[in-house]
């Protein structure tokens, strides 16, 4: 294992020489513009029907295009939708014309026969199940530049199904043999770059110079994935790379990269904060099938204390699942941290007094944070609430834990999301919704595959409510299910965060979209 880990960073690093070199040479003749995107972890698939990491999403947004944008106000932008989606008047029918003149990568016509193979496709094979739900009934397909969305019923979320980038249209010609399967090392859509090169450390996209719009500022990305944040922080550090990005470095390399550019020594990106970090606990087995015992252990979390020791204080702690960003306020619903009272709730329970709850904590090992998060919490329970709780900790590699969340084989788990699109539902409906519920146990549903196993019949029907609402009653609908969840706890929340990307002087500044994606394209170098 040793042996292979040094091979792949000396191949990483090789490849990141010669890039380099190259682009020293070609710079210098004011011919070459390709820059080098570094940050941690791997890309497991390019498949828009399986891609779920933000690493993935972010290359497949400048591989492929969406029908629809959300702006940072939440409004639906065309992008390659020729206008605005037109509901019928019972809300039933969304009809959408298309953009004409846009080609695959492969040089297949994008029309509407595209969109029905794509959204029935992720319909048949897709992993992030709550994108759809039960919203469509079926697609048609009128006529070359229109398609029509059937639905099952009138749906106020729908905006963020047109902007999913999960949905990004792929070319039916090339995927015809993977019309039900993934293929996960290559990708065909419309976008602003072409896929030249793929493995699950380096892909390499250069510009697709058919593109229907504006062409990218640059003449290429090479993506590379070191295996350690002390790696990524040396390599922008000495000049290897171009851009960094924020994906599972370490807090104090953070913290340290925030100083630089607050000394003009490197330019700093940011986005709006939208990853939420929590703990998921199994709420359907002992210990955690008692409501005091989850509420006594939300109560021992000091957020405030965890934020300034793991992350410097560039964390938010937060007792939300949803952003405040999408919100449009700064409520909080969730336990705050008590530990008296939490002492108080174990008593009741029998605990203390010589009887200690051994409490399994699973963190993500490959995400430093986690393991920091993990170790603060228990040095706090030592401090303040030995005698009643015994914190042990379990290391598990992340693509591990995510294979394994429905299985309940974690008491509790330290997590993280980003919403699929720019609404509440994003982030409430994937961890809470469920098909199938006994009393408060979820059987089958989304809040299976998050691990906590937690239903509620209310929340189902509050979801179905708000379904049939637009704007601000809307929204009081779907703050009604969070209160509902916070009072039931199968989830202790941690803190937000945003996305962060450095660049060298020589580069642009980082420019994220309100989803939290970079716009690779914008990327260009300056003072030439």
């Amino acid at each position: 294992m040793k042996s292979k880990f040094l091979n792949n960073n000396f191949l990483i690093a090789l490849f990141v020489f010669l890039v380099s070199l190259s682009q020293y040479s070609c710079v210098s003749n004011n011919k070459s513009k390709r820059i080098i995107v570094a940050s941690s972890g791997k890309i497991e698939s390019l498949d828009p029907a399986r891609a779920s990491t933000l690493k993935s999403l972010q290359l497949l947004s400048s591989l492929g295009d969406t029908l629809y944008e959300l702006n940072s106000e939440g409004e639906l932008i065309p992008e390659l939708a020729l206008g605005m989606p037109i509901f019928s008047k019972d809300k039933l029918q969304i009809t959408i014309n298309l953009k004409r003149n846009v080609l695959f990568h492969d040089g297949t016509s994008f029309n509407s026969n595209a969109i029905k193979f794509s959204f029935d496709r992720f319909k048949r094979i897709g992993t992030m199940n709550y994108i759809f739900g039960n919203k469509i009934k079926s697609l048609e397909t009128p006529s070359d530049y229109k398609v029509i969305i059937n639905l099952n019923k009138p749906s106020s979320s729908v905006n963020g199904l047109l902007t999913s980038v999960n949905l990004t249209p792929i070319s039916p010609s090339y995927y015809k043999d993977y019309s039900d399967k993934f293929l996960n090392d290559k990708f065909v859509g419309t976008g602003k770059y072409i896929l030249k090169r793929f493995s699950n450390e380096i892909q390499i996209i250069d510009p697709n110079l058919n593109y229907w719009s504006d062409k990218p500022n640059n003449e290429g990305i090479s993506f590379i994935g070191y295996s350690n944040s002390s790696s990524l922080f040396g390599a922008l550090k000495s000049k290897q790379i171009d851009v960094l990005l924020s994906n599972s470095i370490d807090d104090i390399q953070r913290n340290n990269l925030n100083l630089l550019s607050n000394n003009k020594e490197i330019k700093e990106g940011k986005s709006p904060a939208t990853e939420i970090s929590f703990i998921s606990l199994r709420t359907n087995s002992y210990p955690l099938n008692n409501l005091n015992v989850r509420l006594a252990i939300a109560k021992s979390l000091n957020r405030d204390f965890i934020s300034e020791k793991v992350s410097y204080g560039l964390r938010q702690p937060s007792r939300s699942l949803v952003p405040p960003i999408y919100k449009k306020n700064k409520e909080e619903l969730w336990p705050k941290y008590d530990p008296l009272e939490a002492k108080v709730l174990l008593q009741k329970e029998g605990y203390c007094n010589g009887n200690v709850l051994d409490f399994p904590l699973t963190y993500r090992s490959n995400v430093p944070a986690d393991k920091l998060i993990a170790l603060s919490w228990q040095e706090q329970i030592k401090n303040i609430l030995n005698e009643c709780i015994n914190i042990k900790l379990n290391g598990v590699e992340s693509t591990t834990i995510y294979k394994n969340l429905n299985l309940g084989i974690y008491t509790a788990v330290i997590l993280d999301w980003t919403g699929a699109y720019s609404d509440p539902e994003a982030y409430l409906t994937p961890l809470l919704s469920c098909s199938e519920i006994d009393g408060k146990n979820c059987k089958k549903g989304e809040s299976v595959y998050s691990g906590s196993f937690w239903g509620s019949n209310t929340v189902e029907d509050l979801f179905l409510d708000s379904e049939n609402l637009n704007g601000k009653e809307r929204l009081a609908k779907l703050i009604e299910i969070e209160k509902i969840a916070s009072e039931s706890i199968p989830y202790i929340p941690i803190w937000i965060s945003s996305q962060k990307a450095w660049s060298q002087n020589e580069i642009s500044k980082p420019i994220f979209n309100g989803a939290g994606i970079i716009l690779m394209s914008d990327l260009k170098f300056i003072n030439e």
